[in-house]
């Protein structure tokens, strides 16, 4: 699958597209809703970024606790009850005289829901494409994310100055609403991909089995940290250059929708292979120009050629997706979007704790550094076990179980269930 054409041809794929578009709008909307609502009841700047940006911080509670339901209920059904979770969340948020408490309560259960909405998103994905189209459609949904994301902007700042931050929010939650019917009446009724009732104790036993394997492990340590190291450089755009902070954003999320068009629809399969670990390094190296502190012109020729690395992320989905029986590939992919959440989050922290001390372009230097430093330690580890027979998904040997590893606690899973 080469082309945008056959791919929304596909069935399902374009009520799933619309689907994930209008939740990252409705996200985007009433984050921008409820922080403008928290600044204005407390002043507080630090309250205010945490209620538009701490739902990312549940995502490592969701992960260790409700993962395993990503592949143990039926897909529409999970997607149509997260967007309708989401909506009703949404519109508590907006009641007159909830107090700010309850406000950060539903805030992080709203995180923790969202953990599992990746899994279930990404698992079907896979289930609805055809073998050749994963990557071509996750790039589709990177460059949609984006894309809405402004447009959520957008329409929530429109909102904000026609009703309220509280009518921006019970707007944005009839957009989950419409996204509930757009999951229930355009996808079909699948059933779950994995046997057994969803617990935390499975999700433990599961992202165990997960991590247990060498291979997925390196994969999983090469979408978690030099990309998550490069956002704790973009989290200093605005000590580096306050005035035009938000071009630095608006270049670097135009280099992002450049690598997802070229990986997604340029590239030959044959060539994915070999791209992954120069386009990691792409992602870093450009950023250690800014140590010097040059001129605007040249930062955002910087951040524009270096977020074209971001789309390596789509060839460790997809080889994550080869190493992992069917069974498992919601709660492996969600995982995989929670540990790269989390790890941008820590990283924003540490960028900025070394600006406190340095400067700006200087810890964007250090964690650039750091991101290489990654890469080429674990370049050779995901190229040795390639060369090994690390099974791809469009590869000659079936991917192992999960559990297959003797490390591995609670026993094999089951073998995946023939499609």
């Amino acid at each position: 699958m080469r082309t945008y054409r056959e791919l929304f041809g596909t069935p399902e794929f374009t009520p799933f597209f619309l689907t994930a578009s209008t939740q990252v709008a409705a996200s985007t909307a009433s984050g921008l809703a409820l922080g403008t609502l928290v600044y204005a009841a407390t002043g507080s700047p630090l309250l205010s970024a945490l209620s538009m940006f701490g739902a990312s911080l549940a995502q490592v509670a969701g992960a260790a606790v409700l993962l395993s339901a990503a592949d143990r209920l039926p897909p529409r059904l999970a997607l149509t009850g997260i967007a309708l979770v989401s909506g009703l969340g949404t519109a508590a948020q907006a009641l007159p005289g909830l107090p700010l408490w309850m406000i950060f309560v539903i805030l992080l259960a709203l995180g923790m829901v969202g953990s599992l909405g990746g899994g279930v998103r990404l698992g079907l994905l896979d289930e609805i494409l055809p073998e050749n189209g994963y990557v071509l459609g996750r790039s589709v949904l990177n460059m949609s994310t984006g894309a809405m994301q402004i447009c959520g902007f957008a329409l929530g700042g429109v909102l904000l100055t026609v009703l309220s931050p509280r009518g921006t929010l019970v707007a944005a939650a009839g957009l989950y609403l419409v996204a509930a019917c757009l999951a229930r009446f355009g996808l079909s009724g699948r059933p779950a991909r994995a046997a057994g009732r969803p617990s935390v104790a499975e999700t433990w036993r599961a992202n165990g089995r997960l991590w247990s394997s060498p291979p997925r492990r390196h994969v999983y340590l090469a979408m978690w940290v030099p990309n998550g190291l490069i956002v704790g450089c973009e989290s200093l755009f605005v000590a580096y250059d306050p005035r035009h902070a938000g071009l630095l954003f608006a270049f670097a999320a135009f280099g992002m929708l450049v690598g997802d068009a070229a990986i997604g629809r340029l590239v030959p399969h044959r060539w994915r292979g070999r791209l992954g670990a120069p386009l990691r390094l792409l992602l870093a190296v450009p950023y250690l120009v800014l140590v010097l502190e040059p001129g605007l012109p040249v930062a955002l020729a910087v951040v524009t050629l270096a977020s074209v690395g971001y789309s390596a992320s789509l060839l460790l989905q997809e080889r994550l997706v080869a190493l992992t029986p069917a069974q498992a590939r919601g709660q492996a992919l969600g995982l995989g979007s929670s540990g790269v959440l989390t790890l941008q989050g820590v990283s924003a922290a540490l960028a900025g704790a070394v600006a406190q001390y340095t400067s700006a372009g200087t810890a964007m230097a250090v964690m650039a550094t750091a991101s290489v430093a990654v890469t080429l330690v674990l370049a050779p580890r995901l190229r040795h076990s390639r060369e090994e027979g690390a099974p791809q998904r469009s590869g000659r040997k079936p991917p192992p179980p999960i559990g297959s590893e003797t490390s591995a606690p609670g026993g094999p899973m089951p073998e995946p269930p023939r499609r």
